[in-house]
């Protein structure tokens, strides 16, 4: 288990961190810089002394709209993974948590996702390859949730709570055969608590 606390020199791009207890765990709170724009850009905090190449990485991860972010924002969380220096690339899952419980099926179906920026964003991959790279899973908006992310090679799997089974199958990892850090990441409309990482 990996410190989530102010020992942990994180390198942090577009964010900054606060540290507190959410919901009855200590947590990392990873939030926008003080001066930011409420729009599509994403905050990572990379794990200092990680060179990840194929392996298990676990979380609990709480995303929840922030106040002042537009209606289409879902809560965007997760993490980013075999990642260049300062982000520059990296390979991504992370979860939609307000999609989750939405009456609607196809908006329940972009619950979980997976992406490789910067040549293939989410919607790169929706429109090219429709209902490949997302899936659905049980969340809920601003609860805990585990993800768990197995890498081999070119492949990964997501597994959202525990299941048995994993809920989104990558087959062909974008970056390739690669390896690099492993980083908390949400988008900076979202409140991001993340507690308990582990890489293995």
């Amino acid at each position: 288990m990996l410190r989530l606390d102010a020992s942990t020199p994180f390198e942090l791009v577009n964010a900054r961190i606060e540290f507190e207890t959410y919901r009855g765990l200590q947590a990392l709170l990873l939030a926008p810089p003080p001066e930011h724009e409420i729009a599509g850009r994403g905050m990572l905090a990379l794990v200092p002394g990680i060179d990840f190449k194929d392996g298990t990485i676990e979380v609990d991860v709480a995303g929840a709209p922030r106040e002042d972010a537009p209606p289409d924002m879902r809560g965007f969380i997760g993490i980013a993974f075999r990642a260049k220096p300062h982000g520059a690339a990296a390979e991504y899952f992370y979860i939609r948590p307000t999609n989750g419980r939405a009456d609607d099926q196809l908006v329940r179906n972009h619950a979980t996702q997976y992406m490789a920026e910067p040549e293939f964003p989410w919607q790169k991959l929706r429109e090219e390859c429709p209902g490949v790279y997302e899936s659905y899973a049980d969340m809920e908006s601003g609860a805990w949730t585990h993800l768990k992310i197995v890498v081999a090679g070119v492949k990964a799997q997501l597994y959202v709570n525990r299941t048995d089974q994993p809920c989104l199958i990558v087959n062909d990892l974008k970056l390739g055969h690669s390896h690099g850090q492993v980083a908390l990441w949400a988008n900076i409309t979202t409140i991001a608590h993340f507690a308990n990482l582990s890489i293995q």
